[in-house]
Formats: structure tokens, C-alpha cells, sequence
């Protein structure tokens, strides 16, 4: 059944090629995330209506990749029905736009293929296909900082995943007379791995694998990217992306639990998990781009993320929670910073005031969305982060768990900060009469409303979802 959602976008692209219909660009983004979202639902809920595709040797739908597949389908889902909206009144040319279906068909089909990958070298060629698809999506605009940007995010992407590949050398290297990258051979024969290749190897695939993932340092093409590709591309980018980079490396991380060598790799991801936010600590202050703000915000997010993966235990559920509400609220966050620059054609934070004034529900979208992603309660980033500093209490790391504390308050103060000054204050006359259309309030409104309702109440058979993609860890 999963193989239909990795066959669909690859025919889609085809009809486009050769139909060259411009109605159809939308359609097949909005056909595909409908069949995404379907399918998704079915594997989380074991119904099988396509009994003759099952999974197959190199796909498969397990117990920690179906919580990822249902959030990249959820985003995705939200995405398509913005994007309508968003590029409607766009001017480029009909071979440009058709050129960006094709890559936002590509882009989601490769996240998809690294997500439901059963080998390590296939999520490999997977996550270099994001960096392919992507790039053109960053440059799209074809400004001097977007041209910027794309060429920055492919170099440092670029050798990201050259240092990823040397790390599953290493990794063959370790794994001895085992001929075989796929996950479950290297689950079951990791106590036979040598413990200094194996930990070499989680070495580099951490940098290179966290280079997509946006953690510290190899964060930079991240900030970039996210500010200078079109709103609804950093969503993807955003929730989407670096959750499917997240997933590569917890599938390496396993194998050195199952070796006995995580102590080592515990280590290295809390280091690499401060660092991120100590880096959007000192920059989320004195930023005047509000997709930059957002884009550091994100850094400090996947932080949190290696952060709860190093804890392990209740650490590691408190991770699979914090990724669902980052991204959808992340999302949001990064849809309405699309209605603030239709509505001030600026990306400007000093330049923008009086949201609420000038246009109520976006203002309460970009207030929402900050009190979603700060951790407000209800939000459901509020539940994992308190679970974060539980279980560094219960371990006795109180000085990491002050440290810890203080950066969320300073990202929080920095960001509330802007967010506040942007809402409030005089109304902009030139710009009062625009009006957007309800496509792009309603995805947003959506995706926080199920960010706010799974931290008031989750129901049992989404608490097993987390429960079982953190088995083990």
C-alpha cells in the first residue's frame, strides 16, 4: 500500500511533463496530498485497502516510521491547500510553475522514500534527493540573497552528506563479515560490531545527517533557506525535512544501543543539542527578519529534539511529542509569516506593526502560533518539554536541566519580544485594504487547533503511536 504514494508523484510528474496543463499543477500537489493523508491514516490504523501492495524488501511502514509518515502527510496536506492560495496571484511564467510542482511532487516523494526506508545506504540516496528537490524551491523567487541562499544550502548539504557517507563506510567497516545495510541486520547483529568504528561512524553521520537535520554547527545554510524560499516551502522545510534527517539518525543511534556503545553517542547529541540552542539563544534577539526569527527557532527546536533522543526513556517520548507539535505549529508559524508578507511585502521586523489592526486573524494566527511554539500550555510542546526537564531531574543533571531552562527562557523572551512589537502598535494605511483569501487562514487555524487539542487531550490510539516509536530507546 505505502508504494502507491511513492508511484503516484513519480506519474505525476510525467502527465505534467507532458500535458504542460497549468490547472494541473495545483491539482496534483492537493491529489497527492489527499492520497498522502489516506494512506498515512491506514498504516497508523493497520486497515490494509490495497491489499495487493504491501510492503516490500526496501519499503516498509514500522513501528517508529509511522508517527514520521503521519506528520510529513499532515504538513503536507496543510501545505497543499496554502499553496493554492499563496501562489494564486503569483506572476511568474507557466514553465517556472510547473517546474515548481515538479519539485514540491519530488521533494515530498523523497522525504517519503527516506522515512519509509529499510536501508541505510537507500535513505542515504533519499536524503540527498531532498537536497536536490529543494534547492530549486529556495532559489525559486531568483533574487540575489534566494540565488544565495540555494547555492549555500546545496555546498554545505552537499558536504553533509559526503561526511554521511564516510560514516556508513565506517559503519561497514564496524559491522565486519555482515554484508548488509538494512536495518534489520544491523539491529540484530550490532553486539557483534567493533565499538571504535562504530562509534567513528556515528561521528559522521551525525555532522553530515545533522547538517540537514539544522542542529549546531552545521546549522548555517538553515537561517538562509528558510527566510528566502516561498512561505509555504519553509513550512516543508521546517516540519518536514529536518524530521526526516531526525529519523536517520535515531536508526543510527539504535544500533549503538543495541552495540552498548550509546553512552558515547548520548554524549555527542547533548552537546550538539545545547549547542543548538545556545546558537538560537544568541541570534533569535538581534534578528530584523521574521522568517530568519522562525528558521533559528527551528534550530532550537531540532535541539530539543537530540536533546530528548540523548535522555532516552520518558526523554525519548517527550521527542516523538515535541516533533509532532513543532510541526505543526512550526507550520503555522511559517504559513502566517506568508499572510505578513502578503499583507507589508516585507520581511522586516522593525518595519512591521500593528498585525492585529490591520488584519485581526492573521494577528491571532502569528500570536497563537508564538504561544504554540514558546510552549504556552495548552500547546502540546508545553507536555514534552515539561517531560524533558522531568526526566533531567529524576537523572540528577540539575546543572543541565538549569542550563537548559535559562536558553528556552532567553529564545522565549527573544522571540516574544518581536512577535509582541509586530502585532501591536499603529495600523499601516497603505496596506489596510488588502484582503487575503480564506486558504490562507483555514491550514493554519487547522494545524494549531490539533497542536492545542493533543496537549488538552490525546486519545489512546495516538498515545501508542508515541509510545511504540520510542520502544527501545
Amino acid at each position: 500500500m505505502i508504494n502507491l504514494i511513492l508511484i503516484f508523484p513519480l506519474l505525476a510528474c510525467l502527465i505534467l511533463l507532458f500535458t504542460k496543463k497549468k490547472i494541473l499543477n495545483n491539482f496534483f500537489i492537493i491529489l497527492y496530498a489527499i492520497l498522502h493523508f489516506a494512506v498515512s491514516i491506514a498504516v497508523n490504523l493497520n486497515i490494509d485497502f490495497l491489499p495487493f501492495w504491501e510492503n516490500t524488501v526496501f519499503f516498509e511502514a514500522n513501528g517508529i516510521n509511522k508517527l514520521f509518515l503521519i506528520v510529513l502527510s499532515v504538513v503536507f496536506l496543510a501545505f497543499a491547500f496554502y499553496n493554492r492560495g499563496y501562489m494564486k496571484d503569483d506572476i511568474s511564467n507557466e514553465r517556472r510553475l510547473r517546474h515548481y510542482a515538479y519539485m514540491v511532487l519530488f521533494f515530498v516523494f523523497s522525504m517519503t522514500g527516506s522515512i519509509l526506508s529499510t536501508n541505510l545506504g537507500i535513505t542515504w540516496v533519499f536524503i540527498e534527493g531532498t537536497t536536490l528537490a529543494s534547492a530549486y524551491l529556495i532559489y525559486f523567487h531568483k533574487t540575489k540573497h534566494s540565488i544565495e541562499a540555494a547555492w549555500k544550502y546545496v555546498f554545505i548539504c552537499s558536504i553533509g552528506i559526503a561526511l554521511a557517507f564516510v560514516g556508513i563506510i565506517l559503519l561497514t567497516a564496524a559491522s565486519g563479515s555482515l554484508e548488509s545495510l538494512y536495518y534489520k541486520d544491523l539491529f540484530e547483529h550490532a553486539k557483534e560490531f567493533n565499538p571504535f568504528w562504530l562509534k567513528m561512524s556515528f561521528v559522521f553521520i551525525l555532522f553530515g545527517i545533522g547538517t540537514k537535520m539544522g542542529l549546531a554547527p552545521v546549522h548555517f545554510w538553515l537561517p538562509d533557506a528558510h527566510a528566502e524560499s516561498p512561505s509555504p516551502v519553509s513550512s516543508l522545510l521546517s516540519a518536514a525535512l529536518l524530521n526526516s534527517a531526525f529519523l536517520m539518525i535515531i536508526n543510527v543511534f539504535r544500533i549503538t544501543v543495541y552495540a552498548g556503545c550509546d553512552f558515547f553517542a548520548r554524549i555527542m547529541l547533548l552537546i550538539m543539542g545545547f549547542l543548538s540552542l545556545f546558537v538560537a539563544a544568541v541570534f533569535i534577539y538581534h534578528i530584523n527578519n521574521y522568517k530568519r526569527m522562525l528558521a533559528y527557532s527551528s534550530i532550537e527546536n531540532m535541539g530539543i529534539l537530540a536533546i530528548g533522543l540523548a535522555l532516552g526513556g520518558f526523554g525519548m517520548i517527550a521527542a516523538m511529542m515535541h516533533l509532532v507539535g513543532h510541526s505543526l505549529i512550526k507550520a503555522a508559524f511559517f504559513m502566517t509569516s506568508g499572510n505578513i508578507l502578503k499583507l507589508y511585502e516585507s520581511k522586516k521586523i522593525n518595519h512591521i506593526e500593528g498585525i492585529m489592526s490591520v488584519d485581526k486573524a492573521t494577528g491571532w494566527l502569528w500570536i497563537l502560533s508564538f504561544l504554540g511554539i514558546a510552549a504556552f500550555p495548552p500547546s502540546l510542546l508545553f507536555i514534552s518539554e515539561f517531560l524533558i526537564v522531568k526526566t533531567f531531574i529524576v537523572n540528577g543533571y540539575y546543572i543541565l536541566c538549569a542550563l537548559f531552562l535559562i536558553l528556552l527562557t532567553i529564545i522565549l523572551y527573544g522571540t516574544g519580544h518581536n512577535v509582541i512589537g509586530m502585532s501591536f502598535g499603529k495600523r499601516s494605511e497603505i496596506i489596510g485594504h488588502k484582503k487575503l483569501c480564506l486558504s490562507l487562514y483555514i491550514p493554519q487555524i487547522l494545524l494549531l487547533a490539533a497542536a492545542f487539542w493533543l496537549g488538552l487531550y490525546m486519545p489512546e490510539c495516538i498515545s501508542n503511536i508515541f509510545l511504540e516509536a520510542s520502544m527501545g530507546l
